[in-house]
Parts: C-alpha cells; structure tokens; sequence
C-alpha cells in the first residue's frame, strides 16, 4: 500500500529551483565582487601597452606563447595592485561617487578576504613571470606592486598633490617588464616608453581629477585640482602635454618613418587639445576636461599601436 504522495519522502524533497537559482545568483555575485576589487578597465589599458613594447623589443612579432605568459602575469600583477589598494581605499572610495560601487566600499568582500586575494595575486604573478619568462620580469612586476600599493597609495595619495605624479610610475612598468620579458634586460628604449606613460599620467588624470574635484575634496584627498586654481591645474595638463609630445620623439631612431608621422601628428594633436582646455579654462567658459581625458586613452592607445605595426612590419629604422 502507497502512501499518499503528500507523505512520501517528508523532509527529502528536492531544492525547490529558486533555491538554485539564489545559490548561482550569490555566487555570481561573489565572483563579480571579486573581480571588481582587480579594477579591469585598467588592466586592459596597462595590457595595450605590453604589447607593442614586446613587439619593439623584438623587432618583430614574438612567440605567442611569450606574449600570452606575459599578458597573463602582468595582469595577475596589476589584479594584485588593484585589490591591495581597494583595501587601503576602501574609506575614500565609501565617500567618493565615482568609488562608492566598488565591493569593499558597498561591503561585498570582508577586508581581510580582499588583502589575501590581493597577496595571492601578487605571489602567483610573480612565480609564474619567473617560470614562463624570467627572473627580471617577475622582479620588475613585484616592484611595480610594491610601489604602487607602498608608495602611491600609502605615502602620497593622501598626503600631496604630487602624488600622480610620482605615483603614476607604477602605471610604466608594464612596458619595462614586456621588454625584459623578452629580452631579459632593459634598455633605452623601454626607458622612452616608461617615460611616455609618465608624462601622459598627469594629463590623462588631472583631466579626470577636474571634473570629479568635489569628490576628492570630500574624500580630503589633495588633488591638484582640488589644492590649486584650475589655471593652475590646466597649465601645468598643457606642460606636461609638450613634455609628453617632445619626450615621444626620442623613440624615433629606434623605429621608422610610421611610429615618426603618428608621434609627430598625435603629439601635435593632443597639446592642440590640452591649449583648447587652458584657453577655456582662462577665459572663464565652461570646459569639458574629460573630454581630454577620454582623447589622452585614444591618443595613447594610437601611438602605441603604432609601435606595434612599425616592429611587425620591420621596415629599417631612422637610426640605421
């Protein structure tokens, strides 16, 4: 005799699927947490530029096994970064609204979760640079999080308006370490990169830093635009604009006449923009700084692809 089917298997039934669903939901959820603390928009830039620094370095195309060991180290290097300042910041970013969404600032990831993902990240790029490339690389990616975690974010950011500046150097060594990667060495060349990247910093974030002031001023972070007239803040964008334009030229005896004609016209391009923002700015109009900060990516994004085609193509370089 069958029991009613009300009685069978009391207590045994199957999740009901909304309990499955709520299970892939938070898991979901985590993951993406997670992967929020390793700020990937950023990874993507800093990845754009390893590239075409290998593809000098080699003056070619390298191994695509290379490439990817690279790509894949760098990025777990600049994960760890990331969440190990996500950490530190986790009370400027509650304030700031540009920031408030990030997983530590909404509470999704416990502090001390996030510290040892951000360890382990680093841990893990630096022995797989040393096993997949070598032992220059994997050093160079331990000092570029040590800085930017050390120095940027624990000694300058909230202490002087110079820390971009200085800081922003953690944010050049993605090309250093795709040179060395491949060629196990660092030479004047991947030093001209660096030094690109370093004068485009300022710019490309004092532009973003206008246009979000209020917020870094209620986080009491002392941003230039925040501690300095905004005359001040646009002239020093347009010296640091020629600067940048200038200092790209000295890349041209290592390349040919197609990295020459994008550094020359891209250069002049961007100082025409950052004069535009200066003007406007002196002339007392309303200006659109993050209009320069989204044409700085375009910019650096143009004349580093530009590298990567004049290495690939192989054409003799001004040099020779």
């Amino acid at each position: 005799m069958s029991l009613p089917v009300s009685q069978q298997g009391v207590g045994e039934a199957p999740p009901a699927p909304d309990a499955h669903r709520s299970l892939l939901q938070r898991v979901r959820d985590t993951v993406r947490a997670y992967v929020g603390l390793t700020k990937t928009r950023i990874i993507e830039q800093l990845l754009v530029v390893t590239v075409p620094a290998m593809f000098l370095a080699a003056r070619g195309v390298p191994s695509v096994w290379l490439i990817a060991a690279t790509l894949f180290g760098g990025a777990m290097a600049a994960a760890s970064a990331h969440a190990l300042n996500c950490v530190v910041d986790a009370d400027i970013d509650a304030v700031m609204k540009r920031t408030s969404r990030r997983p530590l600032a909404k509470g999704q990831v416990p502090p001390r979760n996030a510290l040892v993902f951000g360890l382990v990240l680093g841990v893990l790029s630096a022995v797989w640079l040393w096993f997949t490339t070598n032992w220059l690389a994997a050093v160079l990616s331990v000092a570029a999080i040590a800085f930017y975690v050390l120095v940027y974010t624990l000694l300058l950011k909230r202490r002087t308006s110079q820390n971009i500046v200085w800081g922003g150097a953690a944010g050049c060594m993605p090309v250093v370490i795709g040179w060395a990667a491949v060629t196990g060495s660092v030479e004047w060349p991947a030093l001209v990169m660096f030094g690109v990247i370093f004068f485009w910093t300022p710019p490309h974030f004092w532009a973003l830093a206008m246009r979000y002031r209020e917020d870094y001023a209620n986080a009491g972070v002392p941003m230039l635009p925040v501690v300095a007239p905004p005359a001040q803040v646009s002239r020093r964008i347009l010296v640091y604009s020629w600067v940048m334009a200038a200092w790209s030229l000295l890349l041209v005896p290592a390349t040919s006449w197609i990295y020459a004609a994008v550094a020359v016209l891209g250069g002049a391009w961007f100082v025409i923009q950052a004069h535009r923002l200066h003007r406007g700015v002196l002339a007392g109009v309303e200006t659109r700084p993050m209009r320069l900060f989204h044409l700085s990516n375009m910019y650096l994004c143009g004349l580093f692809a530009a590298i990567a085609v004049d290495a690939a193509v192989g054409l003799p370089t001004l040099w020779s």
